[in-house]
């Protein structure tokens, strides 16, 4: 009864905050008017904020388990001056998923999200496959690294994609799984518009969460510094 609740409260409020906080105006329709410098910045905006975002304890799920979730981010941009000039008129940028995670043998999970950003063309498409190097026990926590990808679609005017590879560590506590990480994320943004190069930022990688299991139901929240630009990410779905 408890999980029940609390998965009914937490669904509202995911779905308020996508409908009151959608987007405005995310489409690149004037990326042609950007100088080379210009577009440098937007990209690095765009890189820290479509890399892969796990939002997952470090712990493998093993060969039963399964982590599904809905999820919303928050990207504060660096530059929006940029992107309202470059036809994106907008300051946050939101982007919601939906995720899926499944254990394999030999401590791997395997992982896969789907993105669609709210008034807007964007879509995301992001894989990733992690190994526990340290499975963790009441002393030890959990240890491993991930690899991840990510690629737009759906803007003709830009094309992005990105890979990324973090360390993670998490340790149990009852119900509750906090959670550290850090890694490199390689971006790749390409403007289909005459007068602009391709830009390949890179950023390092800062995030720090935490996961509650209620039940099947599940809720995790995390925070993260990618290069200049801090994103917060809420989750909620069933894991086992």
């Amino acid at each position: 009864m408890f999980s029940k609740k609390v998965f009914q409260a937490a669904s509202a409020g995911l779905l308020c905050a996508a409908s009151t906080l959608a987007t405005a105006g995310t489409d690149f329709t004037q990326l042609k008017t950007l100088n080379q410098s210009e577009f440098g910045r937007l990209a690095n905006d765009f890189t820290s904020a479509a890399s892969y975002k796990g939002i997952t304890p470090a712990a493998a799920t093993g060969i039963t388990g399964i982590d599904l979730g809905a999820e919303l981010s928050f990207t504060q941009l660096g530059n929006s001056a940029v992107w309202k000039k470059a036809g994106a008129d907008v300051s946050t940028l939101i982007v919601p998923r939906v995720h899926i995670h499944k254990g394999l043998p030999y401590n791997i999970d395997i992982g896969a999200s789907l993105s669609a950003v709210p008034d807007s063309n964007i879509k995301l498409m992001g894989l990733e496959a992690r190994y526990s190097l340290l499975e963790g026990n009441a002393a030890l926590p959990a240890i491993a690294i991930r690899g991840a990808y990510s690629k737009l679609s759906g803007v003709s005017q830009l094309g992005f994609d990105s890979t990324s590879v973090e360390l993670l560590a998490s340790k149990g506590f009852v119900m509750f799984t906090p959670y550290v990480g850090a890694g490199r994320v390689w971006g790749s943004v390409t403007p289909n518009v005459n007068g602009l190069r391709k830009v390949s930022p890179t950023a390092n990688k800062l995030f720090a969460g935490i996961n509650a299991n209620f039940g099947l139901v599940n809720l995790a929240a995390e925070v993260d510094r990618t290069g200049d630009n801090d994103t917060v990410s809420v989750k909620l779905g069933f894991r086992w």
